[in-house]
């Protein structure tokens, strides 16, 4: 246990990830009500929505709305997601300051996902790269992260091998070198939940003795379960970054399986973390009443474990008096 980091940072990905799979349209003010409510909890990174096609993702078709309309808190990044140039320039278009464009060089570990996902092969995927990278440089917007999806297997493709994973993010280092880019975190992404606590590790370490200096973050769906126990793995490696959606919402639109869920639970890892002795910066207590919104907004249960049982922490102190 002499790896676990002192300090974790988290990224909030609920209002996105949670609400782009939703089979009803949840209204924009509510959105943007879940987004504020989160902003007061401590959280430090919130991503709020997605710049995509609207017609492949209706959930996400205001996402200019939720970005005019929500109120940012200093100390917090606000943060999107884009796939393309198009998507990035509608970012840029309604931004008026409140998005952090610090960016990251992608490519997925699965051709035939990058295919689904993006309508584009891995040579297309290094292309587009090497592109947009220079479109970020033109506007002056850091690029500081490597980041690889499917990065444990994949739905359409299987398992991922390590030396793939090596492979391609020894590609995403020749561009940053190409460009003079001093890269600061890799993210892994177990897009369709593959991982195990043993292949996190396994992963975790070989990324980790490749490139000592590195942040590492992962990025973990709980489809099969997995998801806190996978982020323990991580925590025991080391890894000092996640990004987690409120209450368990989510899951991947073209993951290819009905039962595709969220990230990680955020209250659920802030617990953990807690109980670790692992500091997040971040309320649980008002996390757990952020996940009651995000339940209410969505109006079905949701899979959050804390909000449910609570915190032992709130416990311990009533049975102490």
């Amino acid at each position: 246990m002499s790896d676990l980091p002192r300090t974790v940072k988290i990224r909030e990905e609920g209002p996105r990830e949670g609400f782009q799979i939703e089979r009803t349209i949840i209204p924009t003010s509510r959105k943007i009500e879940l987004i504020n409510a989160l902003s007061e909890t401590g959280l430090q990174e919130i991503v709020i929505a997605s710049f995509v096609n609207p017609k492949r993702v209706p959930g996400m078709a205001d996402a200019d709305d939720i970005v005019k309309g929500f109120e940012p808190k200093e100390g917090v990044k606000y943060r999107v997601l884009w796939l393309n140039e198009r998507g990035f320039e509608r970012a840029r278009a309604v931004s008026d300051g409140k998005l952090a464009f610090d960016s990251k060089i992608g490519v997925y570990a699965s051709e035939a996902f990058s295919l689904r996902n993006n309508n584009r092969t891995t040579a297309q995927e290094f292309e587009y790269a090497r592109t947009i990278v220079r479109r970020y440089l033109d506007y002056g917007v850091p690029v500081k992260r490597a980041s690889v999806s499917n990065a444990f297997g994949c739905n359409f493709q299987g398992d991922i091998s390590i030396a793939t994973v090596l492979d391609l993010m020894a590609r995403i280092f020749e561009i940053a070198e190409e460009n003079a880019l001093t890269l600061e975190e890799i993210s892994l992404s177990d897009t369709m939940a593959w991982a195990t606590p043993l292949a996190i590790k396994k992963m975790v370490g070989a990324i980790r003795d490749k490139y000592p200096d590195m942040h590492l973050n992962l990025h973990l769906h709980d489809t099969r379960g997995m998801g806190i126990a996978n982020a323990v793995a991580g925590l025991e490696m080391g890894v000092g970054m996640f990004d987690a959606s409120i209450a368990g919402l989510g899951g991947c639109p073209f993951a290819g399986h009905k039962g595709a869920a969220g990230n990680v639970c955020t209250e659920d890892l802030v617990f953990v973390c807690e109980e670790m002795g692992i500091d997040t910066g971040v309320d649980l207590d008002k996390l757990i009443d952020c996940a009651r919104l995000a339940e209410d907004i969505v109006g079905h249960p949701v899979p959050g474990s804390i909000m449910k049982g609570g915190s032992l922490a709130r416990l311990r102190s009533a049975l102490a008096h």
